[in-house]
């Protein structure tokens, strides 16, 4: 615990010393959303929820593609080499997909906030639309920063990490737009348990996997 609360600290001191990561996405989602805005807002005025959620939904995925991507490939081979010596791989691992997760839950929120003041707000209840943030936000950091080691062992980072992260991303993407929509229009949070257990059960998945396989994609 102690080697991973460390290691986060590491990164988030990186982060608020250069701030290319924070800054880079933070502007990529206030010009995607004014991009709807201008497109949608000014023409038909009135969005439709399902349009809505699923846009921005979208917006999200990229934004962490983007950010969680960077996750080793912003670490040269030399440092690479010292954390190697310096920690066990499973530290290195969870360290980064914390750190992810608090990254993209902060841009997540960020993103909302504007959302909601460019585009309207047909959510009617916030704390379900929250969870599903949070879940979201758990499990993109989770499979992005696994990938995002995968891919930084080869040539191409960039393609094979959008050529990975699809198909992987796909089926938590779905149950998290049918949550986000239950909580749209309102419906009982019984009616979401299954939503809610499944896209749980695969962020404890994706987790499991990464702290297991990690190691060895590590000492290669």
């Amino acid at each position: 615990m102690k080697e991973i609360r460390d290691l986060i600290w590491k990164d988030i001191k990186l982060e608020l010393r250069q701030q290319s990561t924070l800054n880079t996405m933070v502007l990529f989602m206030v010009c995607t959303i004014f991009l709807c805005y201008i497109s949608f807002m000014l023409k038909i005025q009135v969005l439709e929820s399902i349009t809505w959620n699923t846009l921005f939904w979208i917006i999200l995925v990229f934004s962490a593609v983007n950010s969680a991507g960077n996750s080793f490939r912003k670490e040269s081979t030399g440092r690479q080499l010292y954390y190697y010596q310096l920690a066990k791989p499973e530290s290195i691992i969870m360290a980064k997909i914390i750190f992810n997760f608090l990254l993209l839950l902060v841009l997540s929120l960020l993103g909302f906030a504007l959302y909601l003041a460019l585009l309207g707000n047909p959510v009617q209840d916030f704390g379900m639309y929250f969870l599903s943030l949070i879940l979201g936000s758990l499990g993109f950091s989770a499979s992005l920063t696994l990938l995002a080691g995968i891919a930084s062992k080869t040539d191409n980072a960039s393609g094979i990490l959008a050529v990975l992260s699809f198909p992987v991303l796909l089926p938590l993407i779905n149950m998290l737009i049918r949550l986000s929509k239950n909580a749209m229009d309102g419906l009982d949070v019984s009616a979401s348990y299954d939503e809610i257990l499944t896209i749980f059960g695969i962020d404890l998945i994706v987790i499991a996997l990464s702290y297991l396989l990690f190691p060895y994609l590590w000492k290669s």
